[in-house]
């Protein structure tokens, strides 16, 4: 028997074609070569020149696969239909009817052990995507899927099974990222994410930009047209980001948990109202939030609970893996009270009003029962903005972030106080958002120091948002000065990527030098081990600054808060 290729050679390969397979993509020109040959051979007249051969369909799986959501019986997997992806109208170049679309689910890379099969009638009115949910498999192992239609067969997948709930499993190796700014720089972080061959990813928002294409001549790419503010607009920029190849590829490698930020819509939108500068009137927005769900999850590996209905669209879940993890990943914009003080980094009493959410009483209360359940040993709250206090300001006034959940302070010290109440065993939160790494252990009072650790908080960089960053020397690093819970900040690019056991769960952040040009190497810049019951970071390793690293305090928070605030 052929050893079983490796699953990055699968995959990566895969993305470059698998025309061979199937029989799809009939041979053309074979009938007249062999009227030909008889002829050549006196066995008949000679037929003349051969017929015109038939024209050849363009490929429809320009935008690549993706799996999501994995249960321990199943997953979903995705793709969409788009041989033109950048027709103006955002229908990606197909009719306006449904086209069958067949699947295949296997046990190996070869599609010689077909598990499941079946065909999804793809419609026009969801962009032709394809959203096929999978039950009945075996938990805890991989499986890889592929898409027909339109005589052309799309690249490999690979997706896994949670462990059985009543398992905690092997370790699970779990990567997240966040905030791919096509314009800023190249995807080639995802690309390395995709070589870790990790068993899941988590994807924290800022999946697109939706900002107009920049007239910047320090642009690597850009944009293809205006502000996204319709269907067609937002469709199309969705179709932009999926057509590169690093995304792909990361998208292929492993099964994605994916959740919204701000800029899949409208740069810090807040509940019912755009931003401040945003060319939609608030009475508008409504449409344009309909706009912006509908073209979401049409590019997403989401379950049939997560379809949008007009402006309102269900985002936050949980997903179980075996006992070992609960991930509760939460929407942070649809519900959030408007920003206070004018937004930006301001210092602002009002952020401390009780009255005050970031999550909207329902999703509140969801998250806390969640908790209090106690359905594995580690809680993985996965969001989009910093959880931490982060205070700018070294005098007696607290200069914060009102975006964050520093704009509601009294939201975040319910769901703290509510996790320290339930005896959560270990709960840790993911964050992206701000273009930068992060570690903070997270307090009760922050206005204490010397209070006791109740959580964790991970932030991820960005993957090319701010173009390619800089080395923070950490002894001259205002903010770690000032905050003595948090406890590392860089800001190359990159992602972390995580190892979870029940003993422990180790994070390796991981950073590329540049994005601004191609083929940049990762490296892990820090690690941090958090063990069982101990709600706190204990250093492993980290990386000591490169020569040019930030050495002025004043220089660096003015240059963090820049990085954050430019939409």
């Amino acid at each position: 028997m052929p050893a079983q290729p490796s699953r990055r050679s699968l995959l990566l390969a895969g993305l470059g074609g698998v025309a061979g397979l199937g029989g799809v993509g009939a041979l053309t020109g074979g009938p007249a070569r062999a009227a030909r040959a008889r002829s050549e051979d006196g066995c008949g007249p000679d037929p003349g020149p051969p017929p015109p051969a038939a024209p050849v369909r363009p490929d429809p799986f320009t935008l690549g696969v993706a799996s999501g959501d994995p249960a321990h019986d199943g997953f979903v997997i995705w793709t969409r239909l788009a041989p033109c992806p950048d027709a103006e109208d955002g229908r990606g170049g197909m009719p306006y009817r449904a086209v069958p679309v067949f699947w295949e689910v296997a046990a190996d890379g070869r599609f010689r052990d077909v598990v499941r099969s079946g065909m999804y009638l793809a419609r026009p009115e969801w962009a032709h995507s394809v959203h096929v949910e999978l039950h009945g498999l075996r938990p805890g192992r991989d499986y890889w899927y592929r898409f027909k239609a339109l005589g052309h067969i799309s690249p490999v997948g690979r997706a896994r099974t949670a462990p059985h709930p009543g398992t905690y499993g092997p370790p699970l190796v779990m990567a997240f990222a966040s905030c791919a700014h096509y314009e800023h720089g190249l995807f080639t972080a995802y690309r390395r994410l995709a070589e870790d061959e990790p068993d899941l990813v988590v994807h924290l928002g800022d999946y697109i930009y939706e900002n107009a294409a920049t007239r910047k001549c320090t642009a690597v790419r850009r944009h293809d047209g205006p502000e996204a503010v319709d269907l067609a607009g937002y469709r199309l920029r969705h179709a932009l980001y999926k057509r590169d190849p690093d995304l792909q590829a990361a998208h292929a490698a492993a099964p994605w948990l994916v959740v919204w930020d701000d800029h899949e819509v409208d740069n810090n939108w807040a509940g019912d109202m755009p931003e401040e500068r945003s060319p939609t009137p608030p009475e508008e927005f409504p449409l344009r939030r309909a706009a912006a769900f509908r073209a979401y999850y049409e590019h997403m590996p989401l379950r049939r609970a997560s379809v949008p209905r007009g402006p309102f669209m269900r985002l936050h879940r949980r997903i179980r893996w075996g006992r070992l993890a609960v991930f509760h990943l939460l929407d942070t914009r649809q519900y959030r009270h408007d920003q206070c003080c004018g937004d930006g980094w301001r210092h602002c009493p009002e952020s401390a009003d009780p009255a005050r959410s970031i999550l909207g009483p329902e999703q509140e209360r969801w998250l806390l029962r969640g908790l209090a359940a106690g359905l594995a040993r580690w809680d993985l709250i996965a969001q989009q903005v910093f959880f931490a206090q982060r205070d700018a300001d070294a005098g007696p006034l607290k200069l914060t972030s009102q975006d964050a959940w520093d704009g509601y302070a009294a939201c975040r010290d319910r769901i703290t106080r509510g996790w320290v109440r339930a005896g959560v065993r270990n709960p840790v939160v993911l964050t992206g958002d701000v273009h930068t790494h992060w570690a903070a252990e997270l307090k009760a009072d922050y206005d204490d120091p010397g209070s006791p650790s109740v959580g964790v908080e991970l932030v991820t960089t960005s993957i090319s948002s701010g173009g390619d960053g800089r080395d923070i020397d950490p002894s001259a690093d205002p903010f770690l000065a000032i905050n003595p819970h948090l406890r590392y900040h860089d800001a190359r690019r990159g992602y972390v990527r995580t190892r979870l056991t029940p003993e422990t769960l180790t994070a390796d952040f991981v950073a590329v030098p540049y994005v601004t040009r191609p083929g940049a190497p990762a490296e892990v810049r820090a690690r941090f081990v958090v063990e069982d019951r101990v709600p706190a970071l204990h250093c492993a390793y980290r990386k000591p600054p490169a020569p040019g690293a930030f050495r002025s305090g004043e220089d660096l928070i003015r240059w963090t808060i820049e990085e954050e605030t430019r939409p």
